[in-house]
């Protein structure tokens, strides 16, 4: 079988479900842990290795909130922000919209202006420097409750940074109902920005369908369950709803036993528009890249196979349209190349 890591590495790719706080890597990590020693996160980054093993999704939360505790100045936010893009440019990521949980950080005392600032001239000097394109998700904790959603509503209405262009859901699903935070997403939308809920990753099917009627979701992050209820995979494929896929995730919070059990070919077969992340890639020892090379071999693609689903998620992003065009034109640009200098 061919070796498609060398074409992975070179394709270039578009992600729609990465976590700020959840792509530091090992070295950003300890470097923040050294300038927070009162924090319980090793200073050694093959320390996080252990750290970074979780037993369920209760513990990877934990362990989440505990690097978020790590982001306590605009300072930090500004560095953090730029070597995630800079991590990005390493994988030839093009273009990326990164889910910011801002209520995590100024209810820690971040200013929220000085939070917005720091995103922002980390996005422009990603942009300029590295030709990364940022944009941002603001994501409500679901695990923090209704004040949460207010503030992370005011926050993206009232001082709307530009690169926002989606508002989303995430933490825990069981026990955090999805219809709930309708008044919050209403408003949003409102706004024009974009539904993007985590729904179905460790909960049913149910969960989908609330997002989908409740939240107006556009897209769906993860949507594990929804091979469960072959009615829903219809409405997917039918409405062109996206699902953003994450499947070393999914094994690491044992949201899916093994990947061979994982249900992204499913999805697949249905017809359903599958983009492929990981989501919290340092939490989980992966990367994008790596992603792509695990869907490859759960789909049985080709290069030809990895480029239409690298060009599923420009297609599913909130990038404009001359920016869509660009970059599915660059990855037909890559992937005609790749394939005449193999003999191909």
């Amino acid at each position: 079988m061919t070796d498609l890591h060398p074409f992975i590495a070179g394709l270039p790719k578009a992600e729609l479900h990465v976590h700020h706080v959840g792509s530091a890597s090992p070295r950003i990590v300890a470097e923040l842990a050294a300038h927070h020693p009162d924090s319980k996160v090793p200073t050694d980054p093959e320390a996080l290795a252990d750290y970074f093993s979780f037993t369920d999704f209760a513990h990877f939360i934990d362990v989440y909130l505990s690097v978020v505790d790590l982001i306590r100045t605009p300072e930090d936010v500004r560095l953090l922000t730029f070597e995630v893009a800079r991590d990005m440019a390493r994988q030839n990521i093009r273009y990326a919209e990164l889910t910011v949980t801002p209520f995590s950080s100024t209810r820690r005392g971040i200013p929220e202006q000085g939070f917005m600032e720091a995103i922002e001239d980390a996005r422009k000097g990603a942009e300029a420097e590295l030709g990364v394109v940022l944009r941002w998700t603001f994501d409500i904790p679901g695990e923090a409750g209704l004040e949460a959603a207010e503030e992370t509503t005011r926050l993206a209405v009232g001082l709307r940074p530009e690169g926002l262009v989606a508002f989303g859901l995430g933490g825990p699903e069981i026990g955090v109902p999805r219809p709930q935070f309708k008044p919050y997403f209403d408003r949003a939308i409102a706004e024009g920005l974009h539904s993007v809920p985590h729904a179905g990753e460790t909960t049913g099917p149910q969960t989908i369908w609330d997002a989908l009627a409740e939240l107006r979701a556009e897209r769906i992050g993860h949507g594990t369950s929804a091979t469960q209820d072959p009615r829903l995979l219809d409405h997917l494929a039918e409405h062109r709803i996206p699902l953003e896929v994450c499947p070393t995730s999914n094994i690491a919070t044992r949201a899916v036993t093994d990947l061979d059990r994982h249900p992204v070919k499913e999805m697949v077969d249905a017809g359903v528009l599958v983009t492929i992340n990981s989501d919290d890639p340092p939490m989980f020892g992966t990367d994008l890249n790596n992603e792509y090379g695990v869907a490859a071999r759960l789909l049985g693609l080709d290069e030809r196979g990895l480029a239409a689903l690298a060009k599923n998620a420009v297609e599913a992003s909130y990038l404009d349209p001359a920016g869509k065009r660009t970059l599915a034109a660059e990855i037909d640009t890559y992937t005609t190349s790749w394939l005449e200098g193999t003999g191909r």
